[in-house]
């Protein structure tokens, strides 16, 4: 059974009360009971919620050192900001996806750069919850 991490980045604790016109109603805890759910007898999930950058690299290390079998991230604002969880995520040599709720292109022009991207082996936004399904989804049939 393959492991796969599910780490979320700052604000995203607020899902379902942030911006709901933005990321919808559905908060973090249902995003995780709906993966669970689905992929629960195919794989083990590992979920990590963070608002704090260095909290986020460390758990990739752990992740990287555990050997898990990917990572699913959407790191937030730190897209659009971090070199630093960049070069935790590109260290780690787990195959990664990025996985954004709203369309980041379709936002403001600072959210169309991701410094986590070049990490990944694919990039999901703007499928709203969907994204993490099918990142996970990506990850086991690799």
């Amino acid at each position: 059974m393959k492991t796969i991490a599910i780490l979320n980045g700052p604000n995203l604790d607020r899902l379902g009360k942030r911006e709901p016109e933005i990321y919808g109603r559905t908060t973090l805890a249902d995003v995780e009971a709906s993966l669970r759910a689905e992929f629960g007898s195919r794989a083990q999930l590992e979920f990590f919620q963070s608002n704090h950058e260095g909290a986020l690299v460390d758990r990739i290390g752990a992740l990287a050192d555990a050997r898990v079998d990917g990572i699913v991230i959407n790191p937030g604002g730190l897209t659009h900001t971090s070199v630093v969880l960049r070069d935790a995520l590109a260290g780690s040599a787990l195959p990664v996806v990025e996985v954004h709720i709203s369309n980041i292109y379709k936002r403001e022009a600072f959210r169309h750069h991701s410094y986590t991207a070049p990490t990944a082996i694919g990039v999901i936004t703007g499928l709203g919850i969907e994204g993490y399904f099918a990142a996970i989804r990506f990850l086991l049939q690799r």
